[in-house]
C-alpha cells in the first residue's frame, strides 16, 4: 500500500492526530514541546546558546519514546519533517487552549 502524500497542512494535521492517540504518547509530546520552549527561552534570556543543542534531544527524545513504546508507530517526522514539527506545536497549543485532550481515546 502506497504512503499517502499530503498536499497541505490542513490535510496533514488530522492524519497527525490519528498517529497520536495514546494518552502517554500525547503527554510525552506535550512535555517534550514544553521543555523545548523552556530551553529556548532560557537560552535567549541567559545568552547561553550552547544549551540550544538540547532542543532536538529533548523534543525528539520525548516524542520518539511515545511513538516507539506506546503508539508503536513510526514518527511522521521521518516522512513529513516540517509538517510534523508544525503539528507538534499546534497540538501543544491546542491542548493548552482545550481544543485537544491529553487523553483523546479515554484510556489511561
Amino acid at each position: 500500500m502506497a504512503e499517502r502524500k499530503y498536499k497541505s497542512f490542513k490535510e496533514f494535521y488530522p492524519y497527525y492526530l490519528t498517529e497520536h492517540q495514546h494518552p502517554t504518547s500525547r503527554k510525552l509530546h506535550f512535555i517534550g514541546t514544553a521543555l523545548l520552549l523552556l530551553i529556548l527561552i532560557w537560552a535567549l534570556i541567559t545568552q547561553t546558546y550552547l544549551g540550544l543543542w538540547l532542543i532536538p534531544v529533548v523534543g525528539y527524545g520525548f516524542a520518539w519514546v511515545g511513538h516507539f513504546f506506546f503508539e508503536k508507530n513510526k514518527p511522521a517526522t521521518f516522512q513529513y519533517p516540517l509538517w510534523s514539527l508544525a503539528s507538534d506545536f499546534k497540538l501543544f497549543f491546542d491542548i493548552i487552549l482545550g481544543k485537544q485532550s491529553l487523553n483523546p481515546s479515554g484510556r489511561s
